[in-house]
C-alpha cells in the first residue's frame, strides 16, 4: 500500500483568562477546524492529516491532542478549555515546537502547519525567550514547516514579525468578525493541501496575499 504524505496540524491556543469572553467562538471555531481538516483528508486522498492541540496558561500546558488522526478527532468542549491566568506564549511554543519535532525528526515525508492562536502578547514565559523562538522558527521553515499567527489585542503584525512569522490574521473580539476570521483560515488550508499536491512552497502568503491581513466580517 503506498504510503501518504503526512501533514501535522500544530494548533497552539491560548487558554489565558482573556480568552474567556470569546470562549464559545473559540471552542466553536476549532470544532469547525478539525471537520475543516476532515473534509480535505477526502479530497486530498494522497494525504493523511494529524491534528496536535496545545492549550495554554500561566498554570502550563495542556495537551488536548497529539498526532492524533483527524478522522478520530472529537470535539473539544467548555470542560476542555476554561480560561485562566497569563501568556506564557514562548514557553508553549517551544514546548509544542519540541514535542513534535522529536517525532518527524526520522520522518521525511511530512509538512507541518503551525497555527497560533492568542489575544495578547508574551507576558510569562520562564524556559524560551524570543530569540529562542525566532531561531526555531527559522531552522523549522527550512524542513517544511509553516507558521501562522491570529491575533487580537495587540500589534500581531509586529509581534509576529519579531519571531519571524509572516503569515498573520488579525480578528476583533465580536462574534461575526470571528467568524469571519475561521472563514478565512479554512480556506487557506484548503489552498495549503493544493500547494503541498504541486510540491509548490508553503511558507509564505499563506492567507494568499491579503494586503491588510485584517478580517472583515
Amino acid at each position: 500500500m503506498e504510503t501518504k504524505h503526512q501533514v501535522h496540524n500544530l494548533i497552539i491556543l491560548d487558554e489565558s483568562g482573556s480568552m474567556d469572553s470569546i470562549k464559545k467562538t473559540i471552542i466553536q471555531g476549532f470544532n469547525e477546524i478539525v471537520q475543516t481538516v476532515k473534509g480535505i483528508e477526502l479530497n486530498f486522498p494522497e494525504q493523511e492529516h494529524l491534528i496536535s492541540l496545545v492549550t495554554f496558561n500561566g498554570l502550563g500546558q495542556k495537551v488536548l491532542h497529539f498526532t492524533d488522526p483527524v478522522k478520530k478527532l472529537e470535539q473539544i468542549d467548555q470542560e476542555k478549555y476554561q480560561p485562566a491566568a497569563s501568556t506564557p506564549l514562548f514557553d508553549a511554543m517551544g514546548f509544542s515546537f519540541t514535542m513534535l519535532r522529536k517525532v518527524l525528526e526520522f520522518k521525511p515525508d511530512h509538512n507541518v502547519l503551525v497555527t497560533i492562536l492568542t489575544d495578547g502578547e508574551e507576558n510569562a514565559s520562564k524556559e524560551y525567550s524570543g530569540r529562542d523562538i525566532k531561531k526555531m522558527i527559522e531552522e523549522l521553515k527550512l524542513n517544511r514547516w509553516t507558521f501562522t499567527y491570529i491575533g487580537t489585542d495587540h500589534d500581531v503584525e509586529k509581534f509576529a514579525a519579531s519571531i519571524s512569522i509572516t503569515n498573520t490574521l488579525v480578528f476583533h473580539k465580536n462574534e461575526a468578525d470571528m467568524k469571519a476570521m475561521f472563514v478565512k483560515e479554512q480556506s487557506s488550508r484548503h489552498a495549503y493541501s493544493e500547494n503541498i499536491r504541486h510540491k509548490r512552497d508553503t511558507n509564505d502568503d499563506f492567507y494568499k496575499g491579503d494586503n491588510t491581513k485584517n478580517v472583515k466580517a
